[in-house]
């Protein structure tokens, strides 16, 4: 199925732990705006500040560009995590449950893919590391009362 080229919502920079609190305040705003309900708006979020985290953390910081997108009628965010770091030599590697390169648990990327509908990485050493992340609204937005 394709997708519609997105709007472009937000494009956010990493360089800190502050930069981290604002791209999750952002992407609950715009899921929320988008009709995400809470779990799904959660799962994103989720997944949103593990990949910034990657990005600051592993990348030396980066950008997160935010896109309303829809497919058949069915509206979703795709987010795409950029930096100039020193990229990911085993992508594969990286992506197994229990890997950390960093002394965490192990859960970023692959907890992050499985947070999401789409995932995508582009990731070579010395070329830095381009995740796109799209989650799409899997019911239809209640209707709020009082309208």
């Amino acid at each position: 199925m394709t997708h519609t080229a997105g709007e472009v919502s937000a494009c956010l920079p990493i360089h800190s732990d502050l930069d981290l609190v604002w791209v999750r305040q952002q992407v609950r705003q715009l899921a929320i705006s988008v009709g995400f309900g809470l779990v799904d708006q959660t799962k994103l979020v989720t997944a949103a500040s593990e990949l910034a985290r990657n990005a600051l953390v592993h990348g030396g910081g980066g950008q997160v560009e935010c896109a309303r997108v829809s497919r058949g009628g069915v509206q979703g965010l795709r987010l795409t995590f950029s930096d100039d770091g020193p990229g990911i030599a085993d992508v594969e590697q990286a992506l197994g449950d229990g890997y950390t390169s960093g002394g965490g648990l192990g859960m970023g990327l692959g907890g992050a893919r499985r947070l999401v509908h789409d995932f995508e990485i582009d990731s070579r050493p010395g070329a830095g590391t381009t995740v796109t992340v799209t989650s799409w609204v899997t019911r239809p937005p209640r209707p709020r009362e009082g309208r």
